[in-house]
């Protein structure tokens, strides 16, 4: 086979067919054929089980018996054939399980030409509905199911008249309509093709044509053996061609869109055409030969012309190829069939079958569309990016040819390989299309993948130009138009200025930054060159060109952006206060946390030495107040400027109210303020805010500084400031007496009067802090003691009740001392009585019990035999020794050691001999009863049992980590299992 042939011829062995006679008919389906041969028999050929079969149609009777037509359905299960048994028509069933066929009795007489499968429904069990053609023209419904091995039903459903002519192609078509079944039927004879259609069973389909007119497309000539055929993809038609007199009727098959015909009824056919048959005619004689077979495949007609296959393109009505055959016998080709669900069409003669194979029969079906102009059809059938390349440069040629430059420019976008970039580009530079030239070079743009980084970037660099060049040419012509003109060149200049933003916006990543800004601004599109800057997020040069423009509010609105740096707020801040403070301001309050205030200051110090109206709101104090206030800023350098700022405005009271405000967060141990106290008096005294210097000083615990300040301005603002002391009784006298000497240096007036202003000055210290004699060196000499005689009496009466009080503590306090020592005396005599068989609280001993174990020092006091003990108030005794045990193992190591040593430094004494060479002379009693009065309180200040010591053995563990190894000895090991020896026994 050529490599370029879209069909090719293979012989097939069937050479079985000769001891049955010449072959007569043929089917074949789903990779199976059936010949039908002029002897009455059915040779079946199963390529896929590679089996063949002889059945015999007319058993026993000699002679011809020819099998008129056979037919199988595309699944190749089902069969029907009709066999001219003795000149009488005999149709069969057989199924493909079958040994041998089955007469369909009620088809006798009746010669059947063609058979309509629905293809849709049709199983290997059933043949579901089958419409037959017959010879007489009319139209039979039939079922069979192979279980019951014989015909369901058979029901004549239509009939031809006027003309009466034989049926010779029958297809059939459903579709689901809701619940309902949609039949499409086409039937054709030798001069008409009908078309049935209807919702419903065939039966009620067909009755409906009774009553309305019949659509059929009747063409002119004379063919005896017209043919119907679909061709099929996955059980649905696709379209279909009909060999008629007049030529190859085709069309494409529409089965879920319906279209109404003239007639009312709906028509199914779309794209119809006609091959007129002299487009067949031999090259050389010019004879037109009809031709005798036909069979349909994808995109072409396969006619039977004498013994050749002539292949036509359905499109372009051209023969491409013709096929030949290596044949045996004399006759000619009988007839071509067609295997739809294989995919491969069958030639036959007396004796031969030849298989005709297709091979890519769409690979140059893009060129026939091209061709023709039908140019989206064509690129729906190119297989390769080269063909698609020759369809958009045919397109492309044809646009530029009639001077439709922008539709030119987006084919020639989408080819790749046909022409080069620079050739497309030269070709709009020559015609001066330099807006046809920008739509290519966008269409290009979209065309390009990731990986072309370099060509995309280079691309889009020029159109950015050309967008820029457009812009001006615009300018220009703007200044030379009518105002008509004008009003539409603004609107197309509008529209370019929206369309290089929107590409700026689209391309910013692949646009080079330095090379864009620096073409926009050799074209002076400043605005453009914002835009472009904001979009790389290049806020500096937006920020500067918001200031240089006095557009405050918009420079603001970039800074409040969440990914612009924030360094950039405190750059440009000294020109945005000076600008518009209100908002710069706001938008400071609205950053709250974000900003550091101390980073503001410079800026602040800037818009403060501006001159401001007089009932102007200070910005910088609005905002420092809002940074103490609401933030809770500690910074000493913004408290130091607000208060700087308070500090030079006329009115004190902003200034007095921040110098008492508590500026430390609730809860917090910092300090109360957090400016800077002596700048602050510096910055007071300098502006002569003396009322502030004064609560300044008192902060400071500069209290004297602070009343002498506050008697130059104001006698209470002292009076206050004495007062404030309070844990200090004589600085605050102190601090008093200044104001006193005050007053008394300060009064003008009659003696009399003064003095009385003096006396009442006494009465406003509080507490009697000061007394006349405390203030009588501040008088001079020549006063008269008679002016203060009233007072001195006073004082002097205070001082008689003072001196009773204090003899009246007195003799409390002797009472006291009496009571003291009376309960020393009853503490000497107290006693306790313990029963003889009272038991030790530590070691369950009798208390009473002789020397022994419990044998003390000779320095203890002790009555016969009887050991050292101790005796609670709460009845508990213990032996002495047990006691002291007790409570060192029990108590801290810290007291443990402590009575050790005492129990140590006891010993020691007691065991020294009466006359020690190398020592002092024995310590006396004194020194021993000391020791053991501190041993005593050491061990028996409280009961063990029911005091402290008690009560802290109850945080301490059931087992102390010194007995670790006692708890071991008492836990429970499993015991391992032991067997009893046995021993011998001797009997």
């Amino acid at each position: 086979m050529d490599a370029g042939q879209l069909f090719s011829v293979d012989p097939l062995e069937s050479r079985a067919a000769k001891g049955h006679g010449v072959v007569t008919s043929m089917a074949a389906g789903n990779d199976v054929i059936l010949l039908g041969t002029s002897k009455g028999w059915i040779i079946r050929h199963d390529f896929a089980l590679g089996d063949c079969q002889n059945l015999d149609f007319a058993p026993g009777r000699p002679g011809e018996q020819p099998v008129h037509r056979v037919f199988v359905d595309p699944g190749g299960s089902h069969c029907i054939a009709t066999v001219v048994i003795s000149g009488v028509a005999e149709t069969f069933y057989m199924h493909a399980k079958w040994a041998k066929p089955k007469s369909l009795p009620r088809l006798r007489g009746i010669l059947v030409n063609a058979v309509a499968w629905n293809r849709q429904l049709i199983t290997e069990s059933s043949t579901r509905e089958v419409i037959l053609g017959t010879q007489n023209g009319q139209l039979f419904e039939m079922a069979v199911d192979e279980a019951e091995k014989r015909e369901k039903y058979v029901k004549q459903l239509f009939e031809l008249s006027d003309p009466r002519e034989p049926i010779t192609g029958l297809e059939m078509e459903t579709t689901s309509v809701g619940n309902s079944t949609r039949f499409y039927v086409m039937a054709v004879t030798a001069t008409r093709l009908y078309s049935f259609t209807g919702i419903g069973s065939l039966e009620s389909v067909f009755a409906r044509y009774a009553e309305r007119r019949i659509h059929f497309m009747e063409l002119p000539g004379e063919i005896p053996n017209s043919e119907l055929h679909y061709y099929i993809v996955q059980r649905r038609a696709k379209h279909f061609g009909w060999l008629s007199g007049a030529g190859i009727y085709y069309g494409d098959l529409n089965f879920g869109v319906q279209h109404s015909s003239s007639g009312g009824d709906e028509n199914f056919v779309e794209n119809k055409g006609l091959l007129d048959y002299s487009k067949l005619s031999e090259p050389i004689s010019g004879e037109v030969i009809k031709p005798r077979s036909l069979a349909v495949s994808e995109f072409h007609f396969l006619l039977l012309v004498g013994d050749k296959v002539k292949v036509v393109n359905r499109i372009s009505q051209k023969v491409v190829e013709e096929l030949t055959f290596d044949r045996e016998s004399s006759k000619g080709i009988i007839g071509i069939c067609s295997d739809p669900t294989a995919g491969v069409f069958y030639v036959y003669d007396d004796y031969s079958v030849f298989q005709v194979s297709t091979h890519d029969e769409g690979r140059d079906m893009w060129r026939v569309y091209l061709d023709r102009g039908d140019y989206a059809v064509a690129l729906s059938n190119c297989r390769s990016p080269y063909q698609r390349d020759q369809v958009y440069l045919v397109q492309a040629d044809a646009a530029f040819a009639t001077k439709d430059y922008y539709r030119a420019a987006s084919y020639y976008a989408k080819m790749n390989y046909v022409m080069s970039f620079e050739e497309i580009s030269l070709k709009f530079i020559t015609v001066g299309e330099q807006d046809a030239l920008r739509t290519f070079l966008l269409r290009k743009l979209d065309n390009l993948t990731r990986e072309d980084k370099s060509q995309i970037t280079m691309i889009s660099t020029w159109v950015t130009e050309l967008y820029l060049d457009k812009i001006n040419r615009l300018l220009l012509e703007d200044g030379t138009s009518t105002n008509a003109d004008r009003e539409h060149d603004s609107s197309e200049y509008e529209s370019i200025v929206q369309e290089i933003r929107a590409f700026l916006s689209d391309n910013k990543d692949v646009l080079d930054e330095a090379t864009t800004m620096k073409l926009l601004e050799s074209y002076g599109r400043e605005d453009e060159l914002v835009y472009f800057a904001s979009l790389k997020d290049k806020y500096e040069i937006v920020i500067h060109h918001y200031i240089q423009q006095g557009e405050a509010k918009k420079a603001l609105e970039v800074l409040q952006r969440p990914n612009v740096p924030v360094d950039l707020q405190y750059k440009f801040a000294p020109d945005l206060i000076m600008l518009d403070a209100y908002e710069t301001v706001e938008s400071w309050m609205m950053a709250r946390a974000m900003l550091n205030p101390r980073k503001l200051i410079p800026a602040m110090m800037r818009y403060t030495n501006e001159p401001h109206a007089k009932n102007e709101t200070h910005e910088v104090i609005k905002y420092l107040e809002f940074c103490i206030k609401d933030l809770h800023n500690e910074d000493p350098g913004v408290h130091n400027l607000l208060l700087s700022l308070y500090a030079m405005k006329d009115d004190e009271t902003q200034l007095l109210q921040f110098l008492d405000m508590k500026h430390a967060k609730v809860g917090s141990s910092g300090p109360a303020f957090f400016y800077d106290p002596k700048y602050a008096l510096w910055l007071c005294l300098k502006e002569k805010r003396m009322r502030a210097c004064v609560r300044i000083y008192s902060m400071m615990s500069m209290h004297e500084e602070a009343v002498a300040l506050a008697l130059k301005v104001d006698l209470d603002l002292a009076k206050a400031e004495a007062d404030k002391v309070e844990d200090d009784e004589e600085l605050r006298k102190k601090l008093w007496l200044m104001v006193a000497k005050h007053v008394i240096q300060q009064e003008k007036g009659t003696k009399r009067e003064n003095i009385k202003k003096v006396v009442d000055f006494l009465s406003e210290a509080n507490n009697n802090l000061l007394s006349i004699e405390d203030i009588l060196p501040f008088f001079p000499d020549f006063v008269l003691i008679d002016d203060f005689k009233d007072e001195i009496c006073k004082s002097l009466k205070g001082y008689k009740n003072q001196i009773e009080q204090l003899k009246e503590e007195m003799n409390d306090a002797t009472r006291g001392a009496d009571s003291i020592r009376s309960d020393i005396n009853a503490l000497s005599q107290r006693y306790i009585i313990i029963d003889r068989n009272e038991e030790c609280g530590v070691c369950k001993r009798k208390i009473l019990g002789t020397r022994g174990a419990q044998q003390m020092g000779s320095s203890y006091m002790s009555g016969g035999n009887i050991a050292p003990l101790y005796v609670f108030p709460c009845s508990h005794a213990f032996h002495a020794p047990c006691l002291i045990a007790h409570v060192t193992r029990c108590t801290t190591h810290a007291q443990a050691a402590y009575i050790l040593d005492l129990q140590k430094q006891l010993s020691l004494i007691e065991n020294r001999p009466a006359n020690d060479p190398a020592g002092e002379p024995i310590s006396s009693t004194t020194s021993i009863e000391k020791i053991r009065s501190q041993l005593d309180e050491a061990v028996a200040s409280e009961c063990p049992f029911c005091g402290d010591l008690m009560i802290r053995e109850i945080s301490l563990p059931f087992i102390l980590p010194q007995e670790s190894e006692e708890a071991a000895s008492w836990a429970i090991k499993p015991q391992i299992a032991s067997f009893p020896k046995i021993l011998p026994m001797t009997i």
